[in-house]
């Protein structure tokens, strides 16, 4: 989805560990952009600015327009990136440029909502499988996310990638029998079934025990 968001971006002429260390300390991150017949331009960008989009609704599928000094505006995808394990903090980016008047194959998010009559009534487990599915559209079609209601789910019943609303542009790329989600039944507990165990044993006659020898 194609936001009005631009994010300035400078050319850099030298990478590394130091150059990256040196760019974070001015609240700065390396990255690259590519892509659209353009070549690969290594430049830095606002770590903040990019946390904005990729924690945004639409997350990584927000077309932005990157700004370069001496370049035209493109509009441009996050496609990688990198996040310190222990800080959380951003450090690197990979951005793809986007020709507008062509397809992209992107993965977006699947939401629920209702709450199943499988758990209300039958006392079943709802159980998300996958979170997301992998459309083919135009940029401008990409959505923010799939809603999906699953009030009339009962026990055994499931969703499927082929119940995405598909519309305008889009086509499905994920298996259309992927399941995203079921309602099942819950099990028994291992103490219950210790339980039930015990009656079983029980009724197992102990062996007799062998005769004393006649003296």
């Amino acid at each position: 989805m194609r936001k009005d968001i631009t994010i300035a971006a400078e050319p850099r002429a030298t990478r590394g560990k130091n150059e990256a260390r040196r760019l974070r300390v001015e609240h700065k991150i390396p990255a690259v952009v590519y892509g659209a017949g353009g070549d690969p331009i290594a430049v830095t960008v606002s770590p903040k600015e990019i946390n904005k989009i990729l924690f945004s609704a639409s997350g990584h599928n927000t077309i932005f327009d990157l700004e370069i000094p001496g370049q035209t505006k493109a509009p441009v995808l996050v496609v990688d990136w990198q996040h310190d394990p222990v800080k959380g903090n951003l450090l690197h980016i990979d951005m793809m440029r986007v020709d507008m008047s062509k397809r992209l194959v992107v993965k977006v998010p699947v939401h629920t909502t209702g709450e199943a009559r499988g758990v209300k009534q039958q006392g079943g487990l709802f159980q998300v499988v996958n979170r997301e599915v992998e459309i083919e559209c135009l940029p401008d079609d990409i959505p923010e996310f799939f809603t999906l209601d699953i009030t009339e789910m009962m026990l055994g019943d499931g969703l499927r990638a082929s119940d995405v609303p598909i519309s305008g542009s889009m086509t499905l790329v994920s298996r259309p029998e992927m399941v995203l989600s079921h309602v099942i039944a819950v099990r028994g507990s291992a103490s219950e079934a210790e339980g039930e165990a015990e009656p079983a044993a029980a009724a197992v006659a102990p062996a007799p025990e062998p005769a004393a020898k006649k003296k």
